[in-house]
């Protein structure tokens, strides 16, 4: 099989990248530690990787967005790439074609193109991971929005802040410096922050969610608060969109109970009724991001 185009899932702990050849499959893997505070250092290795391929494009997933209009990058957790114009200078470096997307957007793509989203022209693809995030495809292409920002579900208070009386609702402080995101909450971590906030002794996600499996009163309180807050924020999102599936990745998107009861609870909120499931894991797993890179255009 011939190659056609070379991937990399770039998150601030590690470059995973591929090869993907004519058939779509993912062939010479390799995975290195991501360069985060040394610009020379990224770059060669990315020059590295890419050496044995002097002739193909490159494109990459990133745990950041890309101004359209500038192409200047914005990734808080990979800084010595943060603010640069990334696209141009990895081509002016390697010599290649790049493309350029966030990582959410790519697992969307992956899923829309390759996965469970297939046949699907409006697809918003979640991630509920060690954060929460988002992509939304319109006939195979990545819908962007103002400075390349959109799908980002995740952020935007959603939960009223009350000072006064801070357990009125689990309204905990986010990572972008609001109050209420879905992101404190939806993720993971927001599963163990609801937990604590219930007042039970610290669990990870996924006790919580094999305890609530095993019929623990404990872990059903918290999944039931999960359940609610986050499927009135994607009950929200579907309205918005006209969305006819969604898939999810992540960590969360493994407890198969879980998503099949979030599937239940969006759609008894939504507008428009269907008789197939919304809210579906994705299928790809690891291969999502760097599949639907290479349906970049």
């Amino acid at each position: 099989m011939q190659p056609r185009v070379l991937c990399a899932d770039i998150g601030g702990s590690f470059i995973d990248f591929a090869v993907l050849d004519n058939t779509n499959s993912v062939i010479n893997r390799n995975k290195i530690p991501t360069p985060t505070h040394n610009a020379d250092s990224f770059l060669q290795a990315l020059i590295e990787l890419t050496a044995l391929y002097p002739k193909l494009p490159l494109h990459i997933a990133m745990a950041g967005t890309q101004e359209p209009k500038t192409g200047r990058l914005l990734a808080a957790n990979i800084p010595c790439m943060d603010g640069t114009l990334f696209s141009a200078l990895l081509g002016r470096h390697l010599q290649r074609p790049i493309r350029v997307a966030n990582d959410a957007d790519c697992f969307a793509m992956g899923e829309a193109h390759f996965g469970a989203a297939r046949g699907h022209d409006n697809v918003f693809g979640i991630i509920l991971g060690t954060g929460v995030g988002g992509g939304l495809i319109w006939k195979g292409q990545v819908i962007l929005g103002g400075g390349g920002v959109s799908g980002e579900w995740g952020h935007g208070p959603i939960i009223p802040h009350f000072p006064d009386t801070p357990k009125a609702t689990p309204c905990f402080q986010c990572g972008c410096g609001q109050w209420g995101c879905l992101d404190t909450f939806g993720s993971a971590r927001g599963l163990e922050r609801l937990h604590a906030w219930h007042g039970f002794p610290p669990r990870d996600s996924r006790a919580i969610v094999q305890a609530w499996e095993n019929g623990d009163s404990n872990a059903a309180d918290t999944i039931n608060t999960y359940i609610d807050y986050t499927s009135a924020a994607l009950a929200l999102v579907v309205n918005t969109t006209g969305s006819t599936i969604v898939p999810v990745g992540g960590g969360l998107s493994n407890a198969q109970r879980l998503i099949h009861e979030l599937d239940l609870s969006v759609q008894r909120r939504i507008l428009r009724q269907q008789n197939t499931p919304l809210i579906i894991p994705g299928i790809l797993g690891q291969d999502a991001a760097l599949l639907g890179a290479s349906a970049l255009s």
